[in-house]
């Protein structure tokens, strides 16, 4: 218990209490700057059913963490397969893999601001081959796509290394037992491989969802929120409604539907656990 205190009290005091005091103001009028606290009941959430930039927000956020969801776990679970080989030079590769994980979120989103200009690398590389390139970050059809890349590749290394953990932990002569019996290569990782590593994938899957519904810093620093409301995702959103517009209240609301859709979604996942995660009962 003493060496667990201080984490559980950094918990209580840094997430629970603040928590409370969200829910709390989400049902008052709040003007910090004036000291003024109005109770206005449910108002702040029949402001949200009926704001079209609210909804616009909920659907930007749903689309970013499916295509980061898929993206990454897909990404992950292929370099972690090719990793997972003994050749010469694997340990060099996992490391470039894993390299943007511990890169400052900043410096990344920066260099990717850079990259995906109209006169930027990727544009550039485009030009070569006679292709002309959009603009990424400007263009309704790519700013949230050219986001979901950014956020993938910045966070795919963590996930390559959980999931090249669980192939290691795969008993190889399940596959030699696989292959004897005229398995290809293909039926042995779907019917052999992909079990064994379930727990992690439904691992993987929850802490990905989370962190996707929680991204910030790439959104202001590449987009802005815009073109329109295509990348205004709800952290954003929140930021935006307290810190520009003022409306503390408001943005109260918005804190506490974006907890409530976080918990739902990692129930939902939790919740499907016992129809594919092996071992589970």
């Amino acid at each position: 218990m003493a060496f667990v205190a201080p984490q559980v009290l950094g918990v209580i005091v840094l997430g629970v209490v603040p928590f409370i005091f969200v829910i709390w103001y989400s049902f008052n009028e709040w003007r910090p700057l004036t000291g003024e606290l109005e109770f206005i009941g449910l108002d702040n959430y029949s402001r949200l059913a009926a704001d079209p930039t609210f909804s616009a927000s909920i659907l930007a956020s749903l689309l970013f963490s499916a295509g980061v969801l898929v993206l990454n776990l897909v990404i992950a679970i292929s370099l972690a397969v090719l990793l997972n080989r003994r050749m010469r030079g694997m340990t060099g590769f996992r490391t470039i893999f894993f390299s943007p994980v511990v890169v400052s979120v900043v410096a990344w989103s920066v260099t990717w601001g850079f990259l995906l200009a109209p006169d930027g690398g990727i544009n550039g590389a485009l030009r070569l081959l006679g292709i002309d390139g959009p603009n990424w970050l400007a263009d309704p059809s790519t700013a949230l796509i050219s986001l979901v890349v950014v956020q993938v590749f910045k966070g795919v290394g963590m996930n390559m290394v959980l999931f090249l953990a669980a192939l290691q932990g795969v008993p190889e002569e399940l596959r030699e037992a696989a292959q004897l019996d005229g398995a290809t290569p293909w039926r042995s990782f779907w019917s052999i491989t992909v079990p064994m590593i379930a727990p992690t994938i439904l691992l993987t899957g929850i802490l990905t969802t989370i962190g996707s519904l929680e991204v910030f810093a790439p959104v202001q620093l590449l987009t802005g929120g815009g073109p329109g409301n295509a990348t205004n995702v709800l952290p954003f959103f929140l930021y935006r409604t307290a810190f520009i517009s003022q409306q503390f209240g408001y943005a109260s609301a918005v804190g506490v539907v974006l907890f409530a859709v976080i918990l739902a979604l990692t129930m939902l996942q939790w919740s499907t656990r016992r129809k594919w995660v092996h071992d589970e009962v």
